[in-house]
C-alpha cells in the first residue's frame, strides 16, 4: 500500500491530488487495473470532480457548508461535544474512498476531471492510501 502525505492550510478545503495518486500508478507500473484511493480520517473525503475551474470547488464546500452548517452557527444541535460534527458528516456526504480504471499505465480521468482531498476539519496533516490492483503488461 502506498501512501500520499496532504497538509491542509484551512478547515474546509479540497486539494488536487491527481498528479501525485498517477506517480503512485507509474511507479508500481501497472498497466491494467484498478486503483484504489481511501481517506483513513472520519473528518475527510476523497472525490472526483471538474478540476479546471477552481469556481467549482468553491460552489462544492458553500454547498456542503449551508447542508450542514458549523458547529459556530446558533442553528444547529450538535450532540457530538468536539466541535466537529459538521465535518463527520460532510465526510460522510462525500465518502472516503474512490475507484479509478487504470488503462495503458494512466488513470482513466475524463477530460475535466481531477481527484480531490476534501478537508472538513483542518488544518491539518493527513494520510491518502492508493493500492493498485493489476497486471503489468
Amino acid at each position: 500500500m502506498n501512501r500520499i502525505s496532504v497538509s491542509t492550510s484551512s478547515r474546509n478545503e479540497m486539494i488536487d491530488i491527481t498528479r501525485k495518486v498517477q506517480d503512485v500508478v507509474s511507479q508500481a507500473g501497472i498497466n491494467e487495473g484498478i486503483c484504489v484511493v481511501y481517506v483513513p480520517h472520519t473528518t475527510a473525503g476523497v472525490t472526483i470532480n471538474e478540476g479546471a475551474d477552481p469556481s467549482v470547488q468553491t460552489d462544492i464546500l458553500s454547498w456542503l457548508t449551508k447542508l450542514v452548517p458549523s458547529h459556530q452557527d446558533p442553528q444547529t444541535n450538535f450532540h457530538h461535544s468536539e466541535g466537529n460534527s459538521d465535518s463527520h458528516i460532510k465526510s460522510t456526504i462525500v465518502g472516503s474512498s474512490v475507484n479509478l480504471i487504470v488503462s495503458s499505465g494512466k488513470l482513466s480521468l475524463g477530460t475535466w476531471q481531477s481527484i480531490f482531498f476534501c478537508e472538513f476539519d483542518g488544518p491539518r496533516t493527513r494520510r491518502v492510501y492508493v493500492e493498485i490492483l493489476g497486471n503489468r503488461e
